[in-house]
C-alpha cells in the first residue's frame, strides 16, 4: 500500500453525511426484517413474496444503490490512485478477490470483510 494511503483523514461533516445513509439503510432493513418477522410470528397470512417486494420496493424508491455509490465515492475519493507494478492501485488490488452476485442462487462467500 502506498505511504500515502496508509492514513487518511475526513472531515466530521463528511462522516456525519455518510453515518447519515448507512443508518437510513441499515436501520430501515431492519426495521423491515422485524416488521415482516412480528407479522409471521402473530400468525398473519404472509408469505416471503410480501417480504421481498417490500424490500425490493425500498431499494428501487429510496435509491439505495445511488446512496451506497456516494458512501463508495465518499470513502474512496482520497485515497492515491497511482498504479503499481501490476497496473492497479491499491484499491483495485484490495478489491480483486471480491465474490460478486453474477445469477440468480448465488451463494454469499458468507464472511464479512477481510
Amino acid at each position: 500500500m502506498l505511504k500515502s494511503n496508509e492514513q487518511i483523514t475526513f472531515s466530521g461533516d463528511v462522516l456525519i453525511k455518510a453515518l447519515r445513509e448507512i443508518e437510513l439503510i441499515l436501520i430501515s432493513l431492519h426495521k423491515m426484517g422485524s416488521y415482516y418477522g412480528i407479522m409471521h410470528e402473530e400468525g398473519k397470512d404472509l408469505d416471503n413474496r410480501e417480504y421481498e417486494k417490500e424490500t425490493t420496493r425500498f431499494i428501487d424508491e429510496w435509491r439505495v444503490t445511488h446512496r451506497l455509490a456516494m458512501l463508495r465515492s465518499i470513502l474512496s475519493g482520497k485515497f492515491d490512485d497511482t498504479l503499481g507494478d501490476d497496473d492497479m492501485d491499491d484499491l483495485e488490488r484490495a478489491m480483486e478477490d471480491l465474490k460478486y452476485w453474477s445469477a440468480p442462487g448465488d451463494k454469499s462467500p458468507g464472511k464479512i470483510g477481510k
